[in-house]
């Protein structure tokens, strides 16, 4: 496997570890503002469209070669200055006996729903070697990226429990509510053993070599504060909390989770990931001094006239600077009908006009 990241060269001077994405992770003075795109790894690139061609999804997160070619494109591409391993947040929990198929245009979607204590027998422990896959795929890419930081991910508990409890997408979250409320000791022993999964599927891409992780609750946006302190939290603390001293920053993403920011921030998280609904001087107040912030341009502004994208950009840039740190992101995944030069560019003019 080979690479050409013409152009980055002088902005990955410093190793991995101490890398300008690093740097703004852990609030530390950095010249000019980091960015990388979630999803930039995906469907907007002819590149990865190709390689992907008649590959289940499933079976490419398990296949090291692959997982680090399509790692690496946005890298070349674009000139981020952070690569997101390739993978998807239900790999672990199919790795620990789940039966679920990732469906085109669906998303996860789960043989047996678990909604009784005896299902709960079907989701065992992770092992490294359940996911030796993943270490493999770290270690082809953490050489081959030199001082670029790769960034490794899971599915926070929540999350994933929605998944399992629903048997799929939903946009209610009815049934996962229904198991929060009525039956709550089956939901924390559900969200315990998630913990646990979560924990080890980071432990083993800190291990392997990422140098940094990102903790995704795609839907914890919609609970309530009061829901998420009780169900959600405890959970998703403990995740962050077991990689407190892995040397490693955390980030922690959320999808509309204006109303819970702040307990997001007590999560543990070093960096906590805004969408675009919330300005991030508004979730820099919200989350606490201490804490970086990660984000927001909204997805869809990317289909706006440049002149527009340039000007949603530095307004984002502008707010960002109330926080200690600050990684430029989206607010959510890149969409798939993105044009892929116009994240060049905006990758251009972050560096440009945030250069200190």
């Amino acid at each position: 496997m080979t690479t050409t990241m013409e152009g980055s060269a002088a902005r990955h001077e410093r190793p991995a570890a101490d890398s300008v994405f690093v740097r703004a992770c852990r609030g530390l003075p950095v010249p000019y503002t980091p960015v990388w795109f979630m999803r930039q790894a995906g469907r907007s690139l002819p590149e990865y469209r190709k390689v992907r061609a008649g590959i289940p999804m499933l079976e490419a997160c398990r296949r090291p070669d692959l997982v680090a070619e399509i790692t690496l494109q946005p890298v070349r591409r674009h000139g981020v200055d952070a690569a997101i391993l390739f993978s998807d947040i239900v790999v672990p929990v199919a790795a620990a006996g789940i039966d679920l198929d990732i469906e085109p245009g669906t998303g996860p979607v789960v043989a047996e729903p678990i909604r009784t204590e005896a299902d709960l027998d079907r989701l065992r422990r992770l092992t490294p070697a359940d996911v030796s896959y993943v270490d493999e795929a770290v270690r082809l890419l953490v050489p081959e990226m030199g001082a670029i930081p790769l960034i490794g991910f899971a599915g926070a508990p929540f999350t994933l429990a929605s998944y399992l409890v629903e048997g799929g997408p939903s946009r209610t979250h009815a049934k996962t509510k229904a198991m929060m409320w009525g039956q709550p000791e089956l939901w924390h022993a559900l969200c315990g053993r998630l913990a646990e999964i979560t924990l080890e599927f980071l432990r083993v891409q800190v291990a392997a070599g990422v140098s940094a992780v990102q903790l995704f609750d795609s839907w914890a946006g919609t609970l309530s504060d009061a829901d998420y302190r009780r169900f959600v939290l405890p959970h998703s603390a403990h995740v962050l909390k077991g990689l407190r001293g892995a040397g490693v920053p955390r980030i922690h993403f959320g999808l509309g989770t204006a109303q819970l920011l702040t307990a997001m921030g007590e999560a543990g998280a070093d960096v906590v990931g805004v969408d675009w609904r919330t300005p991030l001087d508004t979730a820099t107040a919200l989350v606490g001094p201490d804490r970086a912030v990660q984000g927001n341009l909204d997805p869809c502004v990317l289909f706006a006239p440049w002149p527009v994208v340039e000007r949603e950009v530095r307004r984002v840039l502008a707010e960002g600077r109330a926080a200690p740190g600050h990684v430029f992101n989206l607010g959510h995944g890149v969409l798939p009908e993105t044009d892929p030069e116009v994240l060049t560019r905006v990758v251009a003019l972050v560096h440009e006009a945030s250069a200190r």
